[in-house]
């Protein structure tokens, strides 16, 4: 008898997904098969639902995912890549991609930037590659891929996140090098600017200064530890990026309007990393005289490294208690309610939506 998965297909923009069965193939070298427990359903998820983003069809959506160890491999290390051995029943967490090391163009520092990259969620569906998105009962590990072991009581929502939102934001801070005494500016509040909000917590920022132009999501930066709060429609509250001298600014927002301020108002040798801006939009202008009398550094990041994915879920391991991640999942649905899980989260715009994902007992 060989067991079944189900997963869901997205072939056209603003089309409902289809279900399809499929069964489970023979595991090859170094894979590992996972039993899905939970997906969030990302941004870039929704914008190519959407038809704003572009991805090879069909395929499976979903790659903020967690989930149990079914089967491995014989011919895997056995081991996660803090050593930890792992076995069938494992809650694990791993890289949105997979990356060969053993290719010409692998550099260590930018492992999700090498040729022949092997990405979860954004694959199409082939005769011989399928079971590599969230919206599914299962998914393969492919050899290369980064994996951890989390601990068994773990809020399943909050897991889903780590290997992407906070996986993300970890790498923003490293680039933005020290944030102990630090005056930060984070803009644009949604689960990246508050997992960073809150890292810079943890790290000893002296001020955190949050910005948007909604006041909920304003409203939840303090309670993930901002100092400040700017509403960037509210001219009332500008006087603060006047007030205190910035010294980081991280921006996951993608506006133009809100890079080209936080630039503006840094102070000397200070650091802007810029994250969310991964969509068309008008050029963002800098004013390069003040680039250069000021020393500011400007980094650009997309996605993580290994060490990133790292830092992320040990900051979760800590934390996920104390700040309110969990109520940063808005509405949960069944995987069987896939369509009106992905029509809520246009429709109403949450943090996350989540789906969770019973075990699969069905069999050919």
């Amino acid at each position: 008898m060989k067991k079944l998965a189900t997963y869901y297909v997205f072939s056209n923009a603003n089309t409902p997904l289809a279900k399809v069965y499929k069964p489970i193939p023979e595991l090859n070298d170094g894979e590992i098969l996972v039993n899905i427990r939970y997906t969030t359903l990302c941004g870039s998820d929704l914008h190519t639902y959407c038809g704003l983003r572009n991805e090879p069809c069909p395929t499976i959506l979903g790659h903020e995912i967690v989930g149990v160890i079914e089967e491995i491999s014989a011919t895997h290390s056995g081991t996660d890549v803090e050593g930890n051995q792992l076995q069938a029943g494992d809650l694990v967490t791993w890289t949105v991609f997979a990356s060969d090391p053993n290719t010409a163009s692998y550099q260590p520092e930018i492992p999700q930037k090498n040729e022949r990259l092997y990405k979860y969620g954004h694959r199409q569906i082939t005769e011989h590659d399928d079971l590599h998105g969230g919206l599914a009962t299962h998914i393969i590990l492919r050899p290369h891929t980064c994996i951890r072991v989390l601990p068994k009581e773990i809020s399943l929502g909050v897991a889903a996140t780590i290997n992407c939102a906070i996986a993300t934001s970890a790498g923003a801070l490293r680039l933005a090098h020290t944030i102990t005494e630090k005056n930060v500016h984070v803009a644009g509040i949604g689960l990246l600017g508050l997992v960073t909000i809150a890292m810079c917590k943890e790290l000893g920022a002296k001020n955190i200064i949050a910005s948007d132009v909604n006041p909920a999501r304003l409203a939840m930066a303090k309670r993930f530890g901002a100092s400040h709060i700017i509403n960037l429609r509210d001219t009332a509250d500008s006087h603060i990026l006047q007030d205190i001298t910035i010294d980081r600014f991280i921006d996951m927002s993608g506006s133009p309007d809100a890079m080209e301020l936080g630039i503006e108002t840094l102070g000397l040798h200070g650091r802007a990393v810029l994250v969310g801006a991964v969509f068309n939009q008008r050029e963002t202008r800098i004013d390069a005289e003040k680039v250069i009398r000021k020393m500011l550094s400007i980094k650009g990041l997309h996605n993580y490294n290994y060490t990133d994915f790292s830092t992320a879920v040990d900051f979760i391991i800590d934390n996920w208690r104390k700040y309110p991640f969990e109520s940063l999942i808005e509405r949960e649905f069944p995987l069987t309610e896939v369509n009106s899980a992905i029509d809520y989260a246009i429709n109403h715009k949450p943090i996350r939506a989540g789906l969770y994902i019973q075990p699969s007992t069905e069999q050919i």
